[in-house]
């Protein structure tokens, strides 16, 4: 009569391999994209006054990349060691160019939030502006940035840093000269949602598409 073997007990094969699975997952290094962080701007007010196309088109900056990589700005072709410098420039507009980003002061902003009845933090830093920070003068400027569906990432990548880097020079300039020329990022969350009012960051991006 033949021997039976006795059976294997498997019951902790499952453990074991839920442990190497976990061993596995916190060990192995991924690749993880990092998102942008940004505020875009709000929508129009249905209600607000409308200005003309000419005024309009002066307070937004449209940049493209095409499938090909290029990138042109105001239908110019650029390059993105340029983008930033001409993006500052834009926002800023430092000798009133009629055809660069037009900008309103602080106080108006202030009297068009109390109108619109906005939250009562918002108010009261548009009043630090004012009053602490001199009545700047707020740029309406907007990228308006697009890219073609055959735009690699690191182009689009590299195109959106270079955007984003000109506002971040310009917070940091601006907290330098009114908050004891300390950088944006040392600022306390309070200073650094007065200096959001003064630099908002106003980017657009559409839908990508096909560009020549």
């Amino acid at each position: 009569m033949a021997k039976q073997l006795g059976e294997i007990n498997a019951s902790s094969q499952a453990d074991i391999a839920f442990l190497l699975l976990v061993f596995f997952l916190v060990t192995t290094s991924m690749s993880v994209d990092q998102g942008l962080n940004r505020t875009l701007p709000p929508p129009p007010d249905p209600n607000q006054e409308q200005n003309s196309d000419k005024i309009n088109e002066r307070n937004v900056l449209i940049v493209l990349i095409n499938k090909d990589n290029q990138l042109a700005v105001e239908a110019e072709v650029e390059d993105i060691s340029n983008l930033t410098n001409r993006t500052i420039n834009f926002l800023t507009n430092p000798k009133s160019d009629p055809n660069l980003a037009d900008k309103v002061p602080a106080q108006k902003k202030l009297e068009d939030a109390i109108e619109k009845g906005a939250k009562e933090e918002e108010i009261n830093n548009y009043k630090r502006l004012v009053s602490e920070c001199g009545n700047p003068e707020i740029s309406k400027g907007v990228v308006s940035l697009q890219n073609d569906r055959g735009t690699k990432y690191e182009t689009y990548i590299a195109v959106q840093n270079a955007i984003v880097a000109a506002f971040n020079i310009l917070r940091d300039d601006f907290s330098k000269e009114y908050f004891g020329g300390k950088k944006y990022d040392e600022l306390s969350t309070e200073d650094q949602k007065v200096v959001k009012l003064a630099i908002p960051l106003n980017i657009s991006e559409a839908e990508p598409r096909s560009i020549k």
